[in-house]
């Protein structure tokens, strides 16, 4: 059990240890390093989570006759933005847009919560801490600031300039954020470690998937269709960066000159999809079907 317990990081350091892990000689040491490229993507992706679902509710029930929309974005956009800064900054050391961290070995790492120590096999030891720091609770850190900020300018905000609005309509993108952040902290504490590890194809299939039901809610079939309203172009300028992001997480571009190509592939997708769309158009399918038979 001793050999177990020390082979996880973070369980042999004297209680609590933030920033602390055992080293390969089974002596706690003190984190020194800086998250490496991985680790930065990990934390941005769930930096964008919360701002990509504040603009889709504010999207969602703007409403087409609204102005306030824009404003809207950018004000969440600003709340996030500020969140992350002052994250850092509080964050070790204090003061500094620069953080220390240690080292991600497995997902055991992620859990440590679940290897307390029973000495005696009855009795648990409730000792562990934070072998991922501070990957860990510094998403909970960040989350809590864009709450704090949403609801010191967003309602503000909304109240002001929201007029093309119902009275009942206009905080419901505040609402649905009351609703979505506790859903983003459990789904950090519980998956924490999994979202660490599967966050670059999250990426790629849900923008995928979203950039597909998008345009084919919208009825773009050509080029032309895009050119149409500016916003389409927005959306899919959006799931492009989205797409190189998923690459650039994957690859990590460890070799620039293999990994970079990769981004090549960003316009793919929508690039196949106007092909083929006039070929699947279901209008065009049940006709001819018909003139079949």
């Amino acid at each position: 059990m001793n050999g177990e317990q020390e082979t996880l990081g973070g369980r042999d350091c004297e209680w609590p240890g933030e920033g602390q892990r055992t080293d390969d000689n089974k002596i706690c040491r003190e984190c020194m390093g800086s998250p490496d490229r991985y680790d930065w993507l990990y934390l941005g992706f769930m930096a964008m989570l919360p701002l990509v679902l504040h603009w889709f509710f504010i999207e969602w029930y703007s409403g087409k006759k609204s102005s306030s929309a824009l404003l809207q974005h950018v004000t969440a956009l600003f709340e996030c933005s500020v969140a992350a800064i002052v994250t850092l900054l509080v964050s070790d050391p204090v003061g500094s847009l620069h953080i220390r961290s240690c080292r991600v070995k497995k997902l055991s790492d992620w859990y440590t919560m679940l290897y307390n120590p029973s000495p005696d096999y009855i009795t648990t030891v409730h000792c562990t801490h934070e072998a991922v720091y501070p990957l860990y609770t510094i998403v909970f850190i960040y989350y809590a600031f864009c709450l704090v900020l949403m609801m010191l300018l967003r309602p503000l905000l909304v109240k002001k300039i929201a007029c093309g609005l119902g009275k009942s309509d206009r905080f419901k993108s505040i609402y649905a954020a009351l609703y979505f952040f506790p859903i983003l902290t459990v789904l950090q504490a519980v998956g924490g470690g999994l979202l660490y590890y599967a966050f670059p194809y999250i990426i790629l299939v849900l923008s995928l998937v979203t950039l597909a039901v998008y345009m084919s809610a919208s009825e773009v079939e050509s080029f032309k269709d895009l050119l149409v309203r500016k916003k389409r172009l927005v959306v899919l300028f959006s799931h492009w960066l989205l797409h190189a992001y998923g690459i650039i997480s994957i690859s990590k571009l460890d070799k620039l000159e293999q990994d970079l190509p990769l981004l090549a592939l960003v316009p793919a997708p929508a690039l196949f999809y106007l092909v083929t769309a006039k070929y699947t158009e279901p209008s065009r399918i049940l006709s001819e079907g018909g003139n079949g038979h």
